[in-house]
């Protein structure tokens, strides 16, 4: 079995400020601040011998890899992202960057933040504009219903408000 995978699919190009802010710092505290403290480890563990058994070693220079393959793929984002940053003319609708209350076929109420897929956390009621519950969403206005596959089957929502940040 190779190591080979598949390249993926690139996602959105759009991004939310607090977003492409959580990048930028993630960049800064690996490449000012974790990157040094692992070289330094890496460094003092070489002056200790024999680098083939060596733990701190191996493993120091494996995370300064990963340190590396994370602040190469974090600069190229960066760089083709589009910080959205303004609500659209239309706010009746749903867009990117929307905070969206749904209620089920049940009565029960959630909520959704639509943003660019390098920041979705579903714990936090971020959906990522590329997912299909996002997908099926995006151009609708308020009381729209709207109709999602899920490994559950179809379901089924009505869209009970649409709010964006500074409007």
């Amino acid at each position: 079995m190779g190591r080979y995978r598949p390249p993926r699919r690139r996602g959105s190009p759009y991004i939310t400020p607090e977003g492409e802010q959580a990048l930028r710092s993630e960049l800064h505290q690996l490449w000012k601040v974790e990157r040094p403290q692992v070289t330094n480890a890496v460094h003092e563990a070489a002056k200790n011998g024999d680098r083939s058994e060596n733990g701190d070693y191996i493993y120091g220079k494996r995370r300064l890899r990963e340190i590396d393959s994370r602040v190469r793929f974090l600069n190229k984002r960066l760089d083709e992202l589009e910080v959205v940053d303004r609500a659209p003319a239309d706010t009746n609708k749903v867009f990117f960057g929307a905070r969206v209350e749904l209620e089920t076929e049940d009565g029960d109420r959630v909520k959704w933040r639509i943003v660019g897929p390098d920041e979705f956390d579903v714990s936090q009621g971020k959906l990522s504009m590329d997912s299909p519950m996002a997908r099926a969403l995006i151009g609708k206005r308020l009381d729209d219903q709207i109709s999602v596959q899920s490994p559950a089957g179809e379901q089924f929502y009505i869209i009970t408000a649409i709010e964006y940040d500074g409007v």
